[in-house]
C-alpha cells in the first residue's frame, strides 16, 4: 500500500529531472520513452530521490525540444501512451517516488487545434482571440505591430495567408496564449486537473512569468536580458503583478487534492521579485538559479545562500538548489569556463560557447571536482534540490555536436551568438559499449561521443568511489539527516565555508586549491579522498559531532 504523504513532503524533498526523450528507449526508436523511464524504476528508487520531474512529453512538433505542445492532455506516440504513463505513475509512487510534470502555458504549438482553427478563422473571431493576433503596420500591414524579437531568431511576429501578424516570444512555432481570454484559463484548469486526477503531485510551471501582458501599446523589445526587463511589475511583457491571479486560481484547484499538489515556478525575474511565485497563496515554490552564473568563490556563494533563504522565510515556502538542468550547460563544464568577478553570466556563456566549443582547454578534472562539491553543498542546505539526469554520472556537456547534427532552435535562430542545449540533452550512457551506451537497442537521436561509455552506469556502478556512489551515498544519507530547515554559519579558514544543520550535522565546503583541516566531528561523506583530516581543494566534506 502507498504510503500516505504529509503536506509538506516537498519543502526538502530531492528532485530528479528526466529529459523523456533523451533518458532510456524501450522501442529502439532513437527517441526515450516512458517504457524505458518504467525500465530504469529501481535504478531512480537506488539514488534515494524523493521525486522526479518531467519535462514535456505531449504530443509535439518539436521546434523546441517538446516545449511546442500540440495536446496538453495526451502522450506523444514516439513516447508512450496514457496507459503507459499509469503504469509508471503507479510504479514509481510504489517506490516512494512522487511525480512533477512540465506545464507550458505562455504558449502552444501551432500545431494546436486551437491555433489551426484561428488560422481557419477570421479576424476578429472568437478562435483567434485565444492566441495575440494584430493587423501589421505600413500602407498595407506588410510590416509586423512592432518591433518585437524572439527569444529564437530577430522576429517575434509572423504574418499568417490573410495578411494579420501572431506574436511569439519563442519561436514561431510557439504562438502565445492570450491569457486576457477566460477560455484560456478554463483550459488550463482543466488540463492541471486531468493530470492530477491521474496521479501526478506536482508541475514545473514553464516561462512562469511571461502569461500576462499589456499590449496596448504593443511593446518593442530587442533584448530579453534581465537588466531590460522592469521590476516593479509593470513591465509590458514579464513578471507582471497581475499573473499571480492566474496562479490563485491554480492553487485552488491544487488545494482540493489530499495532499494538495504542488508547483514551482521557471521565473526569469529580478531576485526581490522571485518570493511572489512562492507565495502560499500561489504556485508554492520558485526555482532559484543564482548558482547557475555564480562564481566558484566562498564569499558569492554565501552570500546566495542567505539571500534565498532570507526570500524563502519571506513566503513561508523553502527554496530550491539548482546546479544543471536541460538548458544549461552542465555544471561539470561550466564550473571551469573563466569567470569573471561576478561569475560566467548567461551572456559570457554564450560568448564562450560560441567562440570555444570547438578548441576548448577546459580542465574537466577540475570541474568534476568543483561540480560535486557543489552538489554536496546544496544537498546539504535547507529547502529542495533539483538534480538533471546524468549530473550524477559527472557527464560533462557534450561541446563538439555538429552544427548539421544539432536539433536545439537556439542554436539556428540565434545566428550563431547562442549556445546550442543539445551537449547536455545528449542521451545517457548507460553501458560501456553499444551503439548507442546503452541507451536503446537503435541508437540515439543526438550523436553521443567515444569517451561517454567510460561515464555509463555500468562503469560506476560498483565502484565505491564513482560520482554515481557519491550521489547515492549523500542523497540517502541526507534523508537521515534532515531536520527543521536551520542553517547556522560557522566560523572557517579564508577560502572555506562551514554552516551546521540542527542535529549537528556540519558541512565544510574548500573553494581553494589548497588542503584545509576539518572541523572536528565524524566525518560522514566527502566528494573527494580526505588524507590526515585535511580536505582537499575544491571539495566538500559532511561531519557530524
Amino acid at each position: 500500500m502507498e504510503k500516505k504523504l504529509s503536506s509538506d513532503w516537498w519543502r526538502q524533498a530531492v528532485v530528479y529531472q528526466i529529459y523523456p526523450r533523451s533518458f532510456a528507449d524501450a522501442n529502439g526508436d532513437g527517441i526515450g520513452d516512458l517504457k524505458g523511464i518504467i525500465s530504469k524504476a529501481d535504478y531512480l528508487a537506488a539514488l534515494g530521490i524523493d521525486a522526479v520531474w518531467l519535462s514535456p512529453f505531449y504530443p509535439s512538433a518539436l521546434a523546441d525540444g517538446g516545449y511546442d505542445v500540440a495536446d496538453y492532455r495526451d502522450v506523444d506516440p514516439r513516447i508512450g501512451n496514457l496507459a503507459e504513463f499509469d503504469e509508471m505513475v503507479e510504479i514509481l509512487h510504489s517506490k516512494g517516488i512522487r511525480i512533477f510534470v512540465d506545464v507550458v502555458p505562455n504558449h502552444s504549438s501551432d500545431q494546436h487545434v486551437w491555433f489551426q482553427e484561428a488560422l481557419k478563422s477570421e479576424k476578429g473571431s472568437k478562435a483567434r482571440e485565444r492566441y495575440i493576433f494584430r493587423d501589421g503596420r505600413g500602407e498595407n500591414g506588410e510590416l509586423p505591430p512592432s518591433n518585437l524579437s524572439s527569444h529564437f531568431g530577430p522576429e517575434g511576429w509572423t504574418q499568417v495567408a490573410d495578411g494579420q501578424w501572431y506574436m511569439h516570444l519563442f519561436t514561431k512555432e510557439q504562438p502565445d496564449f492570450n491569457w486576457d481570454n477566460p477560455e484560456v484559463h478554463e483550459d488550463f484548469l482543466k488540463t492541471l486537473k486531468f493530470w492530477s486526477d491521474r496521479g501526478v503531485d506536482g508541475y514545473r510551471i514553464d516561462v512562469a512569468h511571461a502569461l500576462t501582458k499589456n499590449l496596448d501599446p504593443l511593446p518593442d523589445r530587442d533584448s530579453y536580458d534581465l537588466n531590460v526587463m522592469k521590476d516593479d511589475g509593470t513591465d509590458p511583457l514579464f513578471d507582471r503583478d497581475s499573473v499571480h491571479e492566474i496562479y490563485k486560481e491554480w492553487r485552488a484547484l491544487f488545494n482540493q487534492y489530499d495532499p494538495p499538489r504542488v508547483a514551482v515556478a521557471e521565473a526569469w525575474v529580478h531576485p526581490h521579485r522571485r518570493p511572489a511565485y512562492a507565495s502560499i497563496e500561489g504556485l508554492g515554490q520558485a526555482f532559484n538559479f543564482d548558482l547557475l552564473t555564480a562564481r566558484w568563490d566562498a564569499e558569492v556563494f554565501q552570500e546566495v545562500v542567505d539571500r534565498n533563504l532570507e526570500f524563502a522565510n519571506t513566503t513561508g515556502s523553502s527554496t530550491t538548489w539548482v546546479m544543471s538542468n536541460h538548458d544549461v550547460i552542465r555544471h561539470a563544464t561550466r564550473m571551469v569556463i573563466p569567470a569573471g568577478a561576478d561569475g560566467v553570466t548567461f551572456a559570457d556563456e554564450n560568448k564562450w560557447y560560441v567562440e570555444n566549443r570547438l578548441n576548448h582547454n577546459l580542465d574537466l578534472d577540475l570541474g568534476l571536482a568543483r561540480a560535486k562539491a557543489a552538489t554536496l553543498m546544496i544537498l546539504a542546505l535547507p529547502g529542495s534540490t533539483y538534480l538533471y539526469q546524468g549530473e550524477e554520472l559527472g557527464l560533462p556537456d557534450v561541446l563538439d555536436i555538429p552544427s548539421d547534427q544539432m536539433q536545439d532552435p537556439q542554436w539556428f535562430r540565434g545566428e550563431g551568438k547562442l549556445k546550442s542545449r543539445d551537449g547536455c540533452r545528449v542521451p545517457l550512457p548507460w553501458e560501456k559499449q553499444g551503439s548507442s551506451f546503452g541507451f536503446g537497442p537503435g541508437g540515439s537521436h543526438l550523436p553521443q561521443p567515444g569517451w561517454y561509455g567510460e561515464y555509463s552506469v555500468e562503469v560506476q556502478d560498483n565502484d565505491e568511489n564513482s560520482t554515481l556512489n557519491l550521489y547515492r551515498r549523500a542523497i540517502n544519507l541526507r534523508k537521515e539527516l534532515e531536520g527543521p530547515e536551520d542553517l547556522s554559519w560557522l566560523e572557517s579558514p579564508a577560502g572555506t565555508l562551514a554552516f551546521e544543520r540542527p542535529g549537528n550535522w556540519i558541512c565544510f565546503v574548500n573553494f581553494g586549491s589548497e588542503s584545509q583541516v576539518l572541523p572536528e566531528g565524524k566525518l560522514l561523506i566527502a566528494s573527494a579522498p580526505v588524507e590526515g583530516g585535511k580536505l582537499p581543494g575544491n571539495s566538500t566534506a559532511w561531519l557530524i559531532r
